[in-house]
């Protein structure tokens, strides 16, 4: 679907570029070797994981399998949420076009995929998997998502950030 055709796009039409509060998911999907599905982006030309917004009607788990697909060519399951980002200094993005964005990201790891990354859709400009201890350049709250899974694996303590 197209922004425009979008939840957040028909949002967008009657709102104009001012702050809204947007829910939704990010997934880090994880290889047996270690390395991590990233997207590069098309909007602000750096690295992140997948994920979206919500559309009506659906639930978190369902926004991120949907937006993993979307964006990579890959189909996930057996999703495991490990942390919840909403601190605003982190998660509130200014796009390119001066659209404001708080969001409430539901974050999710799985080892459970099939299929081969491929660049899916315009939001992306490359798809790979990458070693999550050499990360490219990220947008702030895609990287502190990746640091909030290593910090899960390594205590088990759902993260809050």
């Amino acid at each position: 679907m197209s922004f425009s055709e979008s939840y957040l796009g028909k949002l967008r039409a009657k709102v104009g570029s001012d702050t809204i509060l947007v829910p939704g998911a990010r997934v880090i999907v994880k290889r047996d070797d270690g390395h991590v599905l990233m997207q590069h982006r098309s909007d602000f030309d750096v690295w992140g994981i997948p994920g979206g917004n919500a559309e009506e009607g659906e639930d978190l788990q369902s926004i991120a399998v949907r937006e993993t697909l979307e964006e990579t060519g890959v189909r996930i399951w057996n999703l495991k949420p490990f942390g919840f980002g909403s601190d605003p200094t982190f998660e509130t993005i200014t796009f390119p076009n001066g659209d404001v964005c708080q969001f409430f990201a539901m974050m999710f790891y799985t080892s459970d995929f099939d299929g081969e990354p491929v660049v899916a859709d315009d939001e992306s400009k490359a798809v790979e998997w990458i070693n999550p201890h050499t990360l490219p350049a990220m947008l702030p709250n895609m990287r502190r998502s990746i640091e909030a899974f290593q910090e899960f694996e390594r205590t088990g303590v759902f993260q809050m950030i």
